[in-house]
């Protein structure tokens, strides 16, 4: 029905498919539409939308080479979804982004709420399957929530996520209590949410972790702080877009590494990835594909170990999780 537009406007796929999916929730007249940026936001595709309510998570050094090349700049690219009079909530901020996202809110007489000042971090403790927070809210009331999703990071999205609520409760939205808990405690069977901290298998234990930036890697390494293990396996691969360098210079020396390479264009090759990380004095072996390293890596870890595959979100899809899993 839309070829001949396709054909005379050559969009890219992500365009293609954010239309596609426009034109379905129309079509089905959905009652609540999510939607997520693709990259950036000012200049994103999805950004044709006047929502009920907008969302920017975090800002981290990513996608420099189309959003720029400072964290302001950044910023200013992800405050391009702040509408005029629309609500937003910001999730996290450094003190320059606060500054960019408070300015364009203001201009736009947009209501701005920071997810860190309406909801303080008392503690948290981290199981094999599951998160549990506590947070005191400027009311100092206590907030005890539980997850299914034990990444560290959850800490800060999780209250971006009741933040969120608040405001929608404030503009008049029926959102129950005891739904929103429900819906915290089991995301993964809700959503079949995976490769966020996924624990696909214990004793050795292995993980499938999409982190794949500076900031995704150093909360993954703040998560593995807190845990007990022996040895340390990392599956690594990345794609060539990302500054690896910037990535491999967090990462543990004394770990056991395994260089793979998911099967897409984007890819680095794991030959350049061993290589670079040797660079840094980061060394260890090269293998074809993901299954390969990781059944390497089960086969050598010891029952205390921990195994992480990282790095990249499509080295982490090709995982052969019916293999890994028993």
């Amino acid at each position: 029905r839309i070829q001949p537009q396709i054909e005379k406007l050559e969009p890219s796929f992500f365009e293609i498919t954010v239309a596609m999916a426009f034109d379905a929730f129309a079509k089905d007249n959905v009652d609540i539409a999510i939607i997520e940026v693709g990259l950036g936001g000012r200049l994103d595709s999805t950004n044709i939308i006047t929502p009920e309510l907008s969302i920017i998570t975090n800002i981290g050094w990513d996608h420099m080479n189309l959003l720029g090349n400072s964290l302001i700049e950044i910023a200013a690219e992800k405050a391009g979804i702040i509408k005029e009079n629309v609500p937003v909530v910001i999730g996290e901020t450094l003190p320059e982004t606060k500054a960019v996202f408070a300015e364009k809110a203001n201009a736009g007489h947009s209501p701005i709420y920071f997810a860190e000042e309406a909801f303080g971090v008392i503690g948290h403790s981290i199981n094999t399957h599951s998160l549990s927070v506590r947070y005191t809210t400027k009311e100092k009331k206590i907030v005890s929530i539980e997850t299914d999703l034990p990444g560290i990071y959850q800490v800060h999205n999780i209250r971006t996520a009741l933040t969120s609520i608040n405001i929608l409760r404030q503009l008049n939205w029926k959102l129950d209590e005891t739904n929103v808990m429900y819906a915290l405690q089991n995301v993964k069977d809700l959503t079949g949410l995976m490769g966020r901290w996924e624990v696909l298998r214990e004793k050795p234990a292995v993980i499938l972790e999409v982190a794949h930036n500076k900031e995704g890697m150093t909360k993954m390494l703040q998560h593995l702080e807190q845990l007990s293990f022996s040895k340390l396996h990392l599956v690594l691969g990345m794609v060539k877009d990302k500054d690896v360098n910037q990535v491999l210079e967090l990462l543990p020396k004394q770990a056991n590494y395994y260089f793979t390479q998911a099967h897409i264009p984007r890819a680095l090759a794991a030959e350049e990835l061993a290589k670079k990380a040797g660079a840094v004095g980061i060394n260890g072996t090269v293998y074809e594909d993901v299954n390969s390293a990781l059944g390497k890596a089960v086969q050598q870890a010891s029952a205390n170990d921990m195994i992480v595959v990282c790095g990249s979100i499509f080295l982490v899809a090709e995982v052969d999780r019916k293999i890994f899993a028993n």
